[in-house]
């Protein structure tokens, strides 16, 4: 399908596929792959572990309705001629659509800025937004990482999650005394981290996980 960009808002992005194919061959620098999205119940194609990270943070966000990897080839002109530019993601949210390109900070010449400005110009024009991930916050990056673990559904026959739940409406207490405080504390670690992931938890992402982290129920978990 070809289409102007003011166009672009109406094409039917749910039956969008890659516009070019994920490659894998020996010896290559960058590291493809797929990686399963909780929040759309399939496996989504990325070809970095940056773009990886992307994916999970989304996943994370509770918002995310669909996600499609590299959804357009943007043909554009510049003043040296012509170009061309494959956005990494359009993120379809319940807050508005998201279109990402993803590329360490240390790594962004100056033909890269060219690809993001165009764009971010053809977000503006469908109304979608645009960003461009250049990196994450260390601590923040590796406890979505570890919650992540837990992120796929879990059976509670021993209703943990209820004396989890129920511990921490009481207040804000640390990780361990959180879990210490069921009948089964080994099995309620993977269930608070199914909590914290589901956002029926919170906790700050800012400070290292432990079991010193302050945890607290949080309002409209999404799972």
């Amino acid at each position: 399908m070809v289409c102007p960009v003011r166009d672009l808002a109406s094409a039917p992005i749910g039956v969008c596929v890659p516009v070019r194919r994920f490659g894998w061959r020996a010896r290559q620098r960058h590291r493809p792959g797929l990686q399963f999205v909780v929040s759309t119940g399939r496996h989504h194609g990325f070809e970095s572990m940056a773009e990886q990270r992307l994916l999970v943070a989304l996943d994370f966000a509770g918002d995310v309705v669909d996600v499609v990897s590299q959804p357009f080839r943007l043909r554009f002109d510049t003043a040296t001629g012509s170009r061309m530019h494959v956005p990494d993601y359009l993120a379809v949210t319940r807050a508005g659509v998201w279109l990402f390109d993803v590329r360490p900070v240390d790594r962004v010449g100056d033909d890269d800025r060219v690809c993001f400005a165009a764009s971010a110009e053809a977000a503006l024009a469908a109304g979608w937004r645009y960003a461009v991930v250049t990196g994450w916050r260390p601590v923040a990056a590796a406890i979505v990482d570890t919650l992540s673990s837990q992120r796929r559904e879990l059976t509670d026959r021993l209703g943990l999650e209820t004396q989890l739940l129920t511990r921490a409406r009481s207040g804000s207490c640390p990780f361990g005394e959180l879990v210490a405080a069921t009948s089964l504390p080994a099995v309620a670690r993977a269930h608070a981290l199914h909590l914290l992931w589901h956002r029926r938890l919170g906790v700050d992402l800012a400070q290292s996980l432990t079991d010193r982290s302050l945890v607290w129920a949080a309002e409209g978990g999404w799972g």
